[in-house]
């Protein structure tokens, strides 16, 4: 009995080295902002990872090794604001008409493939229909579509919303109706609630909102596009903003002084915020030079005609509808990213693709380029908010976003140093997902 007990580990042991896949000889980013660690060695077995260090790591016998020399590794990025309902395309109007009703079955799978091929293994979604998020949430998880492990908002919740939009933003009239389409959110398993027009709600509506979404322990986030928002949102203490869209120049004085004011508090809950400075920056760059929108990489997994529609619809940049003074907005971008900084908030990887001219398969390494070399911000500190603190901001930080033992195996690797140069992140050469190899 005890040689079959014996002979039964030695094989559970051998199925296990087989089952693993090792990452060597590359630099290995952990996503906590620690030094880089130079001909690291990652092991992965199953869905997880093993093992996290240098040459000294031992490699199981039978594991499939993989040369990572040259390259630089790091876990898979996050996208914490993501409209996966969208693809880029320059008319709003004519998008919603065409394709609102094809979200589920074609857009949001577009999408969902791209952000993944380009490295982003986890993302946020704003302000989609709530089956089609629901839905597409669902196959994702159960591997019937390739895509990054999704976190949905449903509609986004305000109180002016235009025709033909109804799907994906819900209007709220009244302290009951609040309180009624956040159950139904709840209900239906959205991860968060996001609002909109913060400072158009009544007192009551908002409070309303608040006290049913604590109630249901879903997370707030709101889109900072005026600052009563901020102000509102800070009162009431919400968990995240959204954007940067807050007029020309900096942030007004009121919303510095009520950031710092929640900061000296010392009872105010967390507080994140996802800038998404990339889409409006992306949009004037391409005014210069659109030849990025030729790159065959740009229109990966789109269907031919889908592509023609929204590389036909960028033609002329001057053209495109809903966005009011780009070039004098994106000059005050990175004070912005400054003011937020100083008011010690955690900031977030989150690019806003599928916005005009922003597709998925670019703007999530386009967020971290920015950062960096527009922004001056740290390469290692960037690359942690679109990891380590995306997921800790999502609540999952115990089980993703950095390597080391114990957390799930969503690790990707680029040729090059990605701290010299982010954007080398445009080319990701190996994406794993929870284990599985994708490219």
């Amino acid at each position: 009995m005890r040689r079959i007990i014996a002979g039964i580990a030695v094989s559970l042991v051998a199925l296990t080295a087989q089952a693993a896949l090792v990452l060597s000889g590359g630099t290995v980013i952990d996503g906590y902002g620690n030094p880089p660690i130079a001909n690291g060695v990652v092991v992965i077995d199953g869905d997880r990872i093993l093992a996290v260090g240098g040459r000294d790591v031992v490699v199981p016998e039978g594991a499939e090794v993989i040369s990572t020399e040259g390259m630089t590794v790091l876990p898979g990025l996050w996208d914490m604001q993501a409209q996966l309902m969208r693809l880029g395309h320059g008319d709003g109007t004519r998008w919603n008409e065409t394709y609102g009703p094809l979200a589920e079955r074609v857009v949001m799978p577009i999408a969902a493939r791209q952000l993944l091929h380009s490295g982003v293994t986890s993302a946020r979604d704003v302000a989609s229909p709530l089956d089609a998020a629901i839905n597409v949430r669902a196959r994702i998880r159960e591997h019937l579509l390739p895509g990054p492990t999704l976190y949905v908002s449903g509609p986004v919740l305000r109180k002016l919303v235009p025709a033909g939009t109804e799907a994906w933003q819900w209007s709220v009239n009244g302290a009951a109706d609040a309180t009624a389409k956040v159950q139904r959110l709840a209900g239906a398993g959205v991860d968060y609630l996001l609002l909109a027009e913060v400072d158009l709600w009544t007192p009551d509506e908002l409070s309303a909102a608040m006290a049913e979404a604590r109630l249901r322990g879903l997370p707030v986030h709101a889109y900072a596009e005026r600052p009563a928002d901020v102000e509102r949102g800070v009162t009431l203490q919400f968990d995240g903003f959204l954007g940067t869209n807050m007029g020309v120049g900096p942030f007004p004085d009121n919303v510095v002084l009520a950031l710092h004011q929640r900061l000296m508090s010392g009872t105010a809950r967390p507080l994140v915020w996802t800038p998404a400075i990339s889409w409006l920056l992306n949009f004037e760059s391409l005014r210069d030079n659109a030849e990025p929108l030729d790159d065959p990489r740009t229109i990966e997994a789109m269907p031919r005609l889908v592509a023609a529609d929204v590389l036909g619809s960028l033609r002329n940049l001057d053209g495109v509808n809903g966005i009011e003074m780009p070039a004098a907005r994106a000059q005050s971008l990175c004070a912005k990213l400054r003011q937020l900084q100083d008011a010690k908030l955690t900031l977030l990887i989150g690019s806003d693709a599928g916005a005009p001219g922003h597709l998925h398969s670019r703007a999530t390494w386009q967020e971290i380029d920015f950062w960096v070399r527009q922004c001056g911000i740290p390469a290692l500190r960037a690359i942690q908010a679109a990891t380590h603190d995306a997921a800790t901001a999502q609540g999952v930080g115990h089980e993703s976003g950095t390597l080391s033992p114990g957390k799930i195996a969503d690790v990707i690797a680029v040729r090059g140093d990605v701290l010299r140069n982010p954007a080398l992140l445009q080319s990701v050469d190996i994406v794993i997902k929870r284990g599985r190899r994708i490219r």
